[in-house]
């Protein structure tokens, strides 16, 4: 039962995963790029529920910032970044640096941080646990970029606006649901 219990909940935390990687798929990333950004957030989903196991209680107690505030400011600076980056003139975007990536992997790891606060209350195997919203999160974000990058191949540079837009869409959500 706990293991039908942890896919569901992998499978729930890799949603917003797979919602921002359509939008950031259309892009027009090369293979590298998605396979790259794939695995960091998957890592991201490995160690942010024993991050939050060991140290959120602790972290939470200090600092009185909602987690979806810092969702809200990554996801709305990367939504405008792709909205500019759709009116440039090349039909190749420039590669993505690795900040841009390890922050769109915080951004939709945010939530296993959370979980991992709770885990405890779900399962003794820890290891497991995360290794499952691993691989889950790697697998539904690795989809949503081929997705996105084939929605870009078909309707060009209005699919990295609208993908901007999304993102600061789902930003706002984030902020809103306080």
């Amino acid at each position: 039962m706990d293991l039908i219990i942890l896919i569901t909940i992998a499978v729930s935390l890799s949603m917003d995963a797979f919602s921002l990687s359509l939008a950031y798929g259309t892009l027009n990333l090369n293979k590298k790029e998605i396979n790259k950004l794939s695995f960091i957030v998957g890592l991201y989903h490995f160690f942010m529920p024993l991050l939050g196991m060991f140290l959120g209680e602790i972290i939470l107690n200090f600092i009185h910032i909602k987690p979806d505030i810092i969702v809200f400011v990554v996801l709305f600076f990367i939504g405008i970044q792709m909205m500019v980056e759709s009116f440039k003139k090349d039909e190749k975007i420039e590669t993505l640096s690795n900040i841009e990536l390890f922050l769109f992997g915080l951004a939709v790891s945010v939530d296993s941080f959370s979980v991992g606060i709770g885990i405890n209350s779900i399962t003794n195997n820890f290891i497991l646990a995360s290794f499952i919203f691993s691989i889950s999160s790697f697998i539904f974000t690795y989809i949503g970029l081929i997705l996105g990058k084939k929605i870009n191949e078909v309707i060009g540079k209005i699919a990295t606006f609208l993908g901007g837009i999304a993102l600061i869409i789902i930003a706002f959500i984030y902020l809103f649901k306080l």
